[in-house]
């Protein structure tokens, strides 16, 4: 670690300060560094780059994909969506670099690969961080913000906390409070020969009881909630972890997956006592196991925010948030990382966003780093004009392979936007509950989204006079939507915006 008179971002004044240094700090810092706002300063109690990657998960292997090879190359923007673990740079050496510490052994990668990668990207892509400086409080004034750190104080006009949902949360059972969290579940051989009950079907929940597969002697995982095979395909859960289901719907090998309410825990000399009420079956089941883990999720470390104002959502597990990943109560105070999976989106059909994973969150921080310093620096970036016989070409190429747009289905979109009468601009990518709801010009947006059967689908939003009208696109097989059916619809469907003369050459 530098001396101290050689860290970077000493306290002080500045413009914008980022908090944290996991993958959605060290993302949105590098994005940041690259819109102009003149001063920066990232902190992070930290010692060296990763965020939770540093402990998590605890069974050391993730659930997010990167396909080392591919039908792009490394470093295009295509290839994107075949790496879900990489961030995402501006320039070749900084991109794809997930795949580059991988042995192979599986198409996810290790805790540890991942971590290599995060510095990788931190090196490479130059971000500067003051490591070993924790934020401790969070006070207004007139300038902005104050917050109070074991260095000192930092002033600036935004704040940017990319702070994680990684700070345990255990539902309030009973009894649950004496066993304890996933964060501090054993090593797997450690429960070799036992029974264990594990509280919570998500995640975390079935990463336990994969992982204790070859030990366990029996595993039970209750929740009140069912597993719904039907809306995997919209869920994080990843399918890798669901071998204790599938060997409890077979009636298997000590494995159980249980719908039911958890009363109570009682701990006793020899074990556990949990006492649970059927909520897909009528009755009580008291069960005896040897080891409780509970599962029960994260809330996210917000400190004093709620002090400062800032409201919180989802059992005050995280902070509410705009389409922008704006305090929704606190202006000027922004969140970044996958704490912005608390900015809802539209959830058509169920669906929700990636927000909650690297390969979701990194998108946002891109747009939310331009957002700040377009709305609070009056920096103004380059909306390049498009062609009349260029806009269907582009719209469909963002549709094939755009990895915003695949990754982060029915929550980003690409936008185009009427420029006089008849000249367009790229207005980039944005969250497309924002797009829906402001008021603006003629303007269109494309999405990829999930129809009612989940079927994957392209969506072309059309704003005209300040109707909004909707056009779901057909599905295809492969997902090819570059056609000649797509092609003739999609240009139907922008057809309103071009002058009479210029729209009759265009269907």
């Amino acid at each position: 670690m530098e001396q101290l008179d050689r860290r970077p971002f000493p306290p002080g004044d500045y413009d914008v300060v980022l908090v944290g240094s996991g993958p959605g700090g060290l993302q949105t810092a590098y994005s940041l560094a690259r819109t102009g706002i003149p001063r920066c300063a990232v902190i992070s109690r930290d010692p060296a780059p990763g965020g939770m990657f540093r402990r998590f998960p605890v069974y050391q292997r993730l659930i997010s994909w990167t396909k080392p090879d591919a039908p792009f190359e490394r470093g295009t923007r295509e290839y994107e969506w075949y790496d879900h673990n990489s961030l995402v740079g501006d320039e070749r050496e900084h991109q794809a670099l997930a795949p580059e510490f991988m042995d192979r052994a599986f198409d996810v990668p290790t805790r540890h690969e991942m971590e290599a990668a995060l510095v990788e990207f931190a090196m490479r892509g130059g971000v500067r961080v003051r490591y070993g400086c924790e934020w401790l409080s969070t006070r207004r004034d007139d300038a902005g913000f104050v917050l109070e750190t074991s260095d000192g104080e930092y002033r600036c006009r935004v704040c940017v906390f990319a702070i994680g949902v990684t700070e345990p949360w255990v539902a309030p059972i009973p009894g649950l409070e004496a066993a304890p969290h996933y964060v501090a579940a054993n090593a797997p051989e450690r429960y070799q020969g036992k029974s264990v009950f594990i509280v919570g079907k998500r995640n975390s929940g079935f990463e336990l009881a994969q992982g204790l597969l070859p030990w366990a002697r029996r595993i039970v995982l209750g929740s009140p909630r069912p597993v719904d095979t039907a809306m995997l395909a919209f869920s994080p859960l990843s399918i890798r972890y669901l071998s204790p289901y599938t060997e409890h719907i077979r009636g298997g090998t000590g494995s159980y997956v249980v719908d039911a309410a958890i009363d109570r825990v009682e701990r006793h000399v020899d074990g556990y006592r949990i006492h649970t009420s059927g909520t897909t079956w009528a009755g009580e089941l008291e069960l005896e196991s040897d080891e409780v883990i509970a599962a029960t999720g994260f809330r996210a470390p917000v400190r004093d925010l709620p002090g400062v104002g800032v409201a919180m959502v989802n059992d005050g597990r995280m902070p509410a948030q705009t389409p922008y990943w704006e305090s929704i109560s606190v202006p000027g105070i922004y969140f970044a990382g996958n704490v912005t999976q608390a900015s809802p989106g539209l959830r058509k059909h169920g669906a929700t966003s990636s927000s909650g994973s690297v390969n979701g969150f990194r998108y946002n921080a891109r747009v939310l780093a331009q957002h700040i310093a377009e709305k609070h620096f009056g920096i103004r970036f380059e909306r390049r004009p498009l062609e009349v016989d260029e806009i269907v070409p582009y719209l469909l190429g963002e549709l094939a392979h755009a990895p915003e747009l695949w990754t982060q289905k029915g929550y980003l979109a690409r936008v185009v936007g009427v420029d006089g009468a008849d000249r367009f601009r790229n207005e980039g990518i944005v969250p497309l509950a924002d797009f829906l709801d402001r008021e603006g010009g003629d303007a269109c947006a494309v999405a990829v989204e999930y129809d009612t059967d989940g079927t994957i689908i392209p969506v072309v939003y059309l704003r005209q006079g300040g109707r909004l009208v909707e056009h779901p696109l057909p599905p295809h097989p492969m997902h090819m939507f570059g056609t000649d059916e797509h092609r003739q619809q999609v240009a139907a469907c922008l057809t309103p915006l071009l002058p009479r003369e210029a729209s009759a050459s265009w269907v």
